[in-house]
């Protein structure tokens, strides 16, 4: 095994971007987590407040352990909420609470970028374990067949993160719309929580760009090993 300088070509600008992504959200999550909001509600309070309010009296909220672990569960319909987010009455728990609330009315509206990317989870799955197998086994046996078989099942993840990126600003807009539509937020809570799920969605980008740098790392490398399979062919 060596290391490719050029992976780190191909990776570093995403892995920055992450980096600065992430210390963003965490960021802008503890500034907010310190600043309590008006209504003095809870993360789950919000979250039922929007369900009610959209007619999702079905669907469950849960509390779950760790720290901005909080999403929807469309399979069974349950929002599921860290403790910070679920028992804190600040504008950060009620940005994220409505966020992930916001991805249970596009289950509810049948938002097509949502079902898309359940569609993929399989797929995706599948990409995850056969094709590392099959990039890996291609760059130790210099067969640049199987490298192109994993560079396929592997772009199924890019797909993934691409279509993560609309499902993720809609839930967004969607939660800032809810919370000024049941009038949870005033101008400074709005602008709060904005920030909190605007800092969030950076990290979407940063995650696709990461798995496209990845995939573009394969391909530049399938094709050199084609060439020189063609060039070995034609002596």
């Amino acid at each position: 095994m060596f290391f490719d300088p050029l992976w780190l070509v191909f990776s570093l600008p995403a892995l920055l971007l992450m980096l600065w992504a992430q210390a963003r959200t965490h960021g802008a999550y503890a500034k907010y987590a310190e600043v309590l909001n008006v209504q003095g509600l809870p993360g789950w309070r919000v979250a039922r407040a929007i369900l009610d309010a959209h007619g999702l009296y079905d669907v469950a909220i849960e509390e779950v352990p760790g720290e901005l672990t909080d999403h929807y569960d469309p399979t069974t319909r349950t929002l599921r909420l860290s403790s910070g987010v679920a028992r804190v009455p600040s504008v950060a728990a009620m940005g994220v609470a409505a966020h992930e609330t916001g991805h249970a009315l596009q289950h509810a509206t049948g938002y097509l970028p949502l079902r898309a990317r359940s569609g993929l989870v399989p797929v995706v799955q599948l990409g995850s374990t056969i094709g590392w197998a099959a990039l890996a086994a291609g760059f130790l046996l210099h067969a640049a067949s199987l490298v192109w078989l994993g560079v396929a099942l592997f772009s199924s993840g890019a797909l993934f993160a691409l279509v993560t990126l609309p499902v993720e600003y809609d839930a967004s807009r969607r939660a800032l719309a809810a919370l000024q539509a049941l009038g949870l937020v005033g101008p400074s809570e709005y602008e709060g929580a904005r920030e909190v799920l605007s800092a969030a969605a950076w990290t979407y980008v940063a995650g696709f760009l990461q798995t496209l740098s990845q995939l573009l790392y394969f391909v530049f490398q399938a094709i050199g090993m084609s060439r020189r399979d063609d060039w070995s062919a034609s002596d």
